[in-house]
């Protein structure tokens, strides 16, 4: 029994390529050829097959890892100590053997046009694919009439390892094609012509790394891009009515794929969900066995803006009727006043945000129809902050990119104190009140169109470390505008962070349907009374403002939640009690 590095054979002129999908784990018997890992490009996804039969003792890569040729994948264990020799030595016998399964990934980088340098009219040739031959077409991504760009993906076609793209050589127009869905085609075959204007060879264009699409099966033609910009504001607008959104576009209700598998879609419209913030696995596919096309996050765009817009509508309808039915007793406020401000000035004019659009009117209903109390509260943090600069001291020593802030120490004593007071980790629905057994923690992130609360799962089975980069991944997330309506759903309670900014303390709103929500402010240095050495000592204190629903909670409760809260974090080792 010999261990044996298995290495990313010859992938051509790629490099950096991230990990999409891990096929193997520590302990699984593999044998010659089984894939294990799958890796993509912008143009193309492929699986890296295993070159020796063993068993599984250590995985050197993880989702989202990059790699290139000679990275070694995974230790495996063989019985075969000739078959160690052969593959520990130079990665070569190993890139021969699997490079024709991997070549075809460059090589659909760019077809090349044959044609004169002065003709106008060019010939579509598939390109090199190495020794793939009779490889099926399972997308036309184009159709005679069409204008493309350069680079521009013309078709998708599929061996049993990977699937590729094949873009445009030039711009120009389509003016013919042969290929239909299933067509066979082979490198060197003509699948069309295009007219462009003074055509000439087209060089090979590289490929660039992007997210993941897993090999799949195939799609209907894709949706031209400009589409895009008229749905792009989804993600911004998905945020505060997600659950009703979808709720209300039951054609698209997510068919959610098995466990450990990625939902089946092409690179470009993986690319073009995340331009959405389209989260996959919340598509239903309507392409050949089950695979997602560009019209399926289309329509799923769709549907989570009427369903939000719907909402809003009823919400609005619902506020007007509540007077009437509750026999007058409504605000009976005065108009807004209209004022034209031009008169005293010069101004400037500029429409709120799409999510400050939506946010506030929920943050309205809440304030509006929650009586809203807050507790304040201080918690001494000096000795948690020493062992939180301790702990970023290790990290970067290790050169870790993971930093802890004091936000994902108080989640976990948040954890613990929803724990103990359970009526805070509840939903008031009618006259019932609905404990939950799970403990999802969201948190304000402030982005430049506006506040978002992406919410951190299972808060209670993670560790400290675990968290920060949770946070760290969601709030990057919340800045690029790509959170999904998964991202900000089921949260339990909510944390709205103000301690990088200042303050002392203030009044958070309450994000229904939850029924309390924690405001931190700015911890500075203040002298506190000591008992034993008679005289005051600095001490760093953290200011904690506690908004609750009075209808569920009363202030003796709140008092004690927020008091416990308080002495988890002075001393940190009450967790463990």
């Amino acid at each position: 029994m010999a261990l044996v590095e298995i290495k990313v054979p010859d992938i051509g002129d790629f490099d950096n390529v991230g990990v999409i999908e891990v096929l193997v784990k520590v302990g699984d018997t593999i044998k010659v050829e089984q894939s294990l890992i799958t890796v993509e490009s912008d143009k193309a996804s492929m699986e890296i097959p295993s070159s020796q039969a063993g068993v599984v003792r250590e995985l050197k890569v993880a989702l989202g890892d990059k790699i290139s040729e000679g990275s070694t994948i995974l230790l495996l264990e063989t019985a075969d100590a000739a078959q160690t020799e052969a593959v520990s030595a130079p990665a070569a016998p190993v890139a021969e053997q699997k490079a024709p399964e991997v070549q075809a990934v460059p090589a659909a980088a760019a077809p090349v046009a044959v044609a004169s340098a002065a003709a106008s009219t060019i010939d579509l040739v598939v390109p090199d694919i190495g020794d793939f031959q009779d490889v099926a077409v399972i997308e036309l991504l184009v159709k005679v009439g069409d204008t493309v760009t350069e680079e521009q993906s013309l078709f998708t076609v599929e061996s049993d390892k990977a699937s590729m793209e094949i873009p445009s050589p030039a711009a120009g127009t389509i003016t013919a094609l042969t290929l239909k869905l299933g067509d066979k085609v082979n490198a060197g075959d003509v699948v069309g012509q295009m007219t462009v204007q003074g055509a000439a060879a087209v060089p090979a264009a590289a490929p660039v790394a992007a997210a993941p699409a897993p090999a799949s099966v195939a799609a209907p033609a894709a949706t031209p891009a400009p589409v895009a910009q008229d749905a792009a504001p989804v993600p911004a607008a998905a945020a505060p009515t997600a659950t009703a959104a979808v709720a209300a576009a039951p054609a698209h209700n997510p068919t959610v794929p098995p466990s450990g598998q990625l939902p089946h879609a092409s690179p470009s419209v993986r690319k073009f969900a995340r331009e959405l913030g389209v989260p996959l696995n919340e598509v239903r596919g309507t392409g050949r066995k089950g695979r997602i096309t560009q019209e399926d996050v289309m329509a799923f765009t769709k549907s989570v803006m009427a369903g939000a817009v719907q909402t809003l509508a009823q919400q609005a309808v619902a506020a007007k009727a509540a007077p009437a039915a509750g026999g007058g007793a409504g605000l009976d406020l005065l108009p807004w006043p209209k004022v034209d401000f031009a008169k005293f000035g010069a101004v400037e004019r500029k429409e709120l945000s799409r999510i400050k659009k939506i946010s506030g009117a929920n943050l309205h209903r809440n304030w509006v129809m929650i009586p809203h109390v807050t507790n304040n509260d201080v918690a001494d943090i000096t000795e948690l902050e020493e062992f939180r600069l301790q702990i970023n001291a290790e990290q970067a020593k290790a050169k870790s990119d993971v930093k802890v802030t004091m936000l994902a120490f108080v989640i976990k004593a948040v954890v613990a104190a929803l724990k103990k007071f359970p009526e805070f980790n509840a939903s008031l629905d009618g006259d019932t009140l609905v404990y939950k057994q799970y403990y999802h923690i969201g948190f304000a992130a402030d982005t430049p169109n506006g506040l978002v609360v992406p919410v951190l799962k299972d808060a209670d089975k993670k560790g400290i470390l675990q968290i920060s980069q949770e946070m760290s991944d969601l709030a990057r997330k919340a800045r690029d505008g790509k959170l999904g309506a998964a991202d900000m759903q089921g949260g339990c309670f909510s944390i709205s962070s103000l301690g990088g900014i200042g303050g002392t303390h203030f009044t958070p709103i309450i994000n229904a349907p939850e029924v309390a929500i924690l405001g931190l402010s700015r911890s500075s240095r203040q002298p506190v009374w000591n008992e034993d050495k008679e005289k005051f000592v600095p001490r760093l204190v953290l200011p904690l403002s506690l908004s609750y629903d009075h209808r569920v909670i009363d202030g003796a409760a709140a008092a004690r939640f927020n008091a416990y809260l308080g002495a988890l974090l002075a001393d940190y080792r009450r967790i463990l009690l």
